[in-house]
């Protein structure tokens, strides 16, 4: 289990993993070219990061026109990333996930608000309790259709904040699949206190904030 067999339960309380804050990551490249990732079976796939995967998960998988929600790791500069070098800060990578979804029924902008809309879009360098680069908050864009949209986006919720938007926008390169242990890690430990005081809180909060974009059987 996520290290939490040898935290502290203060440690679980207020944060996604082990508590490291190093921030020695690399930024990804901007110059490269953005990877497209063609849809199958009439899905797209996006990309975002914003802290621990564990809440981001949980919040885009409530969305309506969403199948599935897969917990990894990209923005790096390392291949096959593992938890325990992600989390080190050295290997550039930041907690991401991969949202497969009905482009039909959700629109790549609406995600761009659910992601803009379920954080503090401020924050630089984690979310919450979780801090460090591997927790920082970024949106990556496959092509220059999706680059512009997420500009439009930030322009129209950095004017409700006195303070810059702290997200990266950078273009997609790949995504890596998280171990398994990670997966709808939310649904199948609630009673995990960090799920209890950070993850739910936070869910509930998008929850009341978008009603109008939950799946009907949205817990």
């Amino acid at each position: 289990m996520k290290t939490i067999l040898s935290l502290t339960f203060s440690l679980l309380l207020f944060s996604c993993g082990n508590g490291n804050t190093k921030t020695t990551a690399n930024s990804a490249d901007l110059n490269k070219e953005p990877v497209e990732v063609p849809m199958q079976n009439n899905m797209a796939k996006a990309y975002f990061a914003s802290g621990c995967f564990w809440c981001v998960e949980a919040i885009y998988e409530s969305v309506n026109g969403v199948s599935e929600v897969i917990s990894g790791y990209s923005g790096g500069h390392t291949e096959n990333p593992t938890y325990e070098a992600s989390n080190t800060g050295k290997t550039g990578h930041a907690e991401a996930v991969e949202v497969i979804y009905n482009p039909e029924v959700v629109s790549f902008e609406t995600l761009v608000k659910v992601y803009y809309g379920s954080q503090n879009p401020t924050q630089a360098n984690g979310q919450g309790p979780d801090n460090g680069s591997q927790y920082r908050s970024i949106l990556f864009y496959q092509n220059a259709e999706q680059q512009a949209t997420i500009e439009k986006v930030a322009t129209e919720v950095g004017k409700s904040y006195d303070k810059p938007l702290a997200a990266d926008v950078v273009p997609f390169q790949k995504f890596w699949v998280g171990e398994d242990y990670h997966q709808n890690y939310e649904k199948l430990h609630p009673e995990n206190p960090y799920i209890q005081n950070v993850s739910i809180p936070r869910y509930n909060k998008f929850k009341k904030k978008f009603p109008e974009l939950l799946k009907p059987n949205a817990h």
